[in-house]
């Protein structure tokens, strides 16, 4: 299996259980690897042939932004959901993390993995 992969996705969104959290949106940061074959790609040369990461990161942004969750964990698995169901990821592995959380770390987050590897 060959993997593409999007680092540092800032993602801007409404995130917390605390009611100061609450108040104002704040940006996560997401990487995202997808499993696949890269092979038909690579020998067609055409985008068609493989997962179009502008348009994943478009859609993981676009869903981010309108989403209100209390927690990373649940943000994380939504988008793993929506990956798995609108480009027809078989696998994928998504860290989330919230810089600054809890305050005197440099950030805090999940990592998931969804799917066979093949």
């Amino acid at each position: 299996m060959d993997i593409i992969f999007i680092r540092e996705l800032r993602i801007d969104t409404l995130i917390g259980v605390h009611p100061w959290e609450r108040q104002t949106r704040r940006n996560l940061l997401l990487d995202l690897e997808l499993g696949t074959d890269i092979r038909p790609a690579a020998e067609s040369d055409r985008l068609a042939d493989t997962f179009d990461y502008q348009a994943v990161a478009q859609r993981i942004a676009a869903f981010a932004a309108a989403s209100d969750f209390q927690l990373v964990e649940t943000l994380a698995e939504r988008i793993a959901q929506l990956l798995r169901r609108e480009f027809a990821a078989s696998w994928l592995r998504l860290t989330l993390r919230k810089p600054g959380a809890p305050p005197d770390a440099r950030e805090a987050g999940v990592v998931i993995e969804r799917g066979n590897r093949g």
